[in-house]
């Protein structure tokens, strides 16, 4: 029996989630104040869809608890297709983009952190806050992966899905540039054109690799005992 129920874990993530998301709109940041605001980073696109999804948990949540006392049909089926767009939620958005988020932004701030997070921000930026944007998102996905059974859709489908949204990022990363003359992150003013197109052509793969493990490591959890299991009978 777990120590501490899914549902209490699920609603103390979303509140911090909702708190690192109050904390981080309060900086008076001049990055702020320009072009797409806080919308520019990727960063925090992430924390809102993490926010999203735990805010979804729980509603799931409490409706599992209601529907089981009035056993009505129609809140089954609503039921149902909550837990389908949780699922899809976690599969296309969540967790590939939360592991993205936390593995290319240690990555460049390990090699050199002036291109992905310049030491001007430590005077905004708590490192409290830096973490939490940055770095409790990777455990925070991975104890409701473990605590709770989602399904994928098919591969190409969810990779068709992971595409779309990381290009439609890229996309409104070059908008912002033709609207401002600036790019969002200071590595992308330090490459040629190529360079820039090399730059997002590996890192899509890399989101595309992590839409996969995910995949792989929710049949790992939640397949592998119960075929065990069914080999042992």
């Amino acid at each position: 029996m777990a120590l501490i129920p899914s549902q209490i874990l699920r609603i103390a993530i979303l509140l911090s989630y909702l708190s690192i998301l109050c904390h981080y709109k309060a900086l008076d940041m001049p990055a702020h104040q320009t072009y797409g605001g806080s919308w520019k980073f990727l960063t925090f696109i992430d924390l809102v869809i993490q926010a999203v999804f735990f805010a979804l948990c729980v509603l799931i949540d409490v409706s599992s608890l209601m529907t089981r006392a009035g056993e009505n049909r129609e809140q089954e089926r609503q039921l149902r297709k909550l837990i389908g767009l949780r699922d899809w939620m976690l599969a296309v958005l969540a967790f590939p983009f939360g592991v993205f988020v936390v593995f290319t932004f240690w990555s460049l701030y390990l090699y050199d952190r002036e291109l992905i997070y310049p030491k001007l921000l430590d005077n905004f930026i708590p490192q409290w806050l830096n973490h939490g944007m940055h770095t409790t998102v990777l455990p925070f996905i991975i104890i409701e992966m473990r605590t709770t059974r989602h399904r994928y859709p098919s591969r190409w489908c969810g990779l068709a899905a992971v595409c779309c949204f990381g290009m439609g990022y890229i996309l409104w990363t070059y908008w912002v540039h033709q609207v401002t003359g600036m790019w969002v992150y200071p590595i992308l003013e330090r490459i040629t054109s190529l360079g820039r197109f090399l730059f997002f052509s590996v890192l899509s793969a890399v989101l595309c690799v992590f839409y996969v493990l995910g995949e792989i490591l929710n049949s790992y959890i939640w397949d592998q005992p119960h075929t065990a299991k069914v080999k042992g009978e």
